[in-house]
């Protein structure tokens, strides 16, 4: 059982994370063993599993520290833009530069689907956590009256879907280049948006 956050050495953690990123795009998520993270990171077994309970627990925690980072990215954003529709759209192009800032993990994302019921169930709370945060903001913006009334869960999971098809186009396909993922996904938001304001 690993020991209580609390307890844990915050550098250490980040280092057992940061080497486990690397052998998942070198290897392959699927071909890279507990032994080869801790080989590669110079922990022993033990430190290991103080940290995490096995290699679906170390995607759990580089998931669960990606969406954050994806969340704070357009928190700050929203600390300085008042606009509804401005931070509709720019929004989405902070949330896919963020992507792009992480290339390691956007592949590590796009790869791992399907795999496995516990990473399914890693990548749904990832996703999850971005449908409601993506939800929140459509409802702010009915709310205050800049939206129209709309059924926010379809919108939500649409912009999921559209931002995960072009991450996949970009990271996994290569065939699309990472500007133009980022210049696809605004430009879809900006129409949405557009469909979105209330006359």
């Amino acid at each position: 059982m690993p020991l209580p956050e609390l307890k844990q050495s915050k550098e250490r953690r980040q280092h057992l994370l940061r080497s486990s990123l690397q052998l998942f795009i070198a290897k392959g998520y699927f071909n890279t063993a507990i032994r080869d993270i801790i080989t590669v990171s110079g922990v022993g077994t033990g430190t290991f599993y103080n940290y995490f309970v096995d290699k679906e627990d170390v995607l759990k925690a580089l998931l669960e520290e990606f969406a954050e980072q994806i969340i704070t990215s357009i928190s700050q954003y929203y600390q300085v833009e008042e606009d509804i529709y401005e931070r509709f759209v720019e929004t989405k192009r902070i949330t896919m530069q963020v992507f792009a800032a992480n290339q390691d993990l956007s592949e590590l994302y796009s790869r791992v689907a399907g795999a496995s019921e516990p990473i399914d169930r890693c990548l749904k709370d990832f996703e999850d956590k971005l449908i409601s945060f993506y939800s929140r903001n459509i409802e702010y913006g009915i709310k205050k009256g800049r939206f129209r009334k709309v059924p926010v869960a379809p919108v939500a999971h649409s912009i999921l879907a559209t931002e995960k098809f072009l991450l996949y186009k970009w990271v996994v396909l290569k065939d699309i280049s990472q500007a133009e993922m980022i210049e696809m996904v605004v430009s879809f938001h900006e129409t949405l948006a557009q469909g979105l304001l209330a006359d």
